[in-house]
């Protein structure tokens, strides 16, 4: 598999994503339902939409690193 660079702020996003997540689908969490949605769709927009995306390396293999990657750092 290629290694890609990704830019930082496309990287704490996707994870920021995973975290948002998680948050949302657990019962014991303070977050409401409403505002954990509203995250995870102004997350998504801000990821899909990344000049990376539009770059030689915004591959679908980039893009499936970049979610294993950042599923790694949202768990530690």
């Amino acid at each position: 598999m290629d290694t890609h660079d990704f830019p930082l702020d496309l990287l704490r996003a996707q994870t920021s994503w995973y975290t948002a997540y998680r948050r949302l689908a657990d019962p014991a969490s303070a977050i409401s339902p409403t505002a954990g949605r509203r995250e995870l769709l102004e997350l998504s927009t801000r990821i899909a939409a990344h000049p990376f995306w539009s770059s030689p390396a915004g591959t679908p293999a980039a893009r499936m690193q970049l979610k294993e990657l950042a599923q790694r750092e949202a768990r530690q």
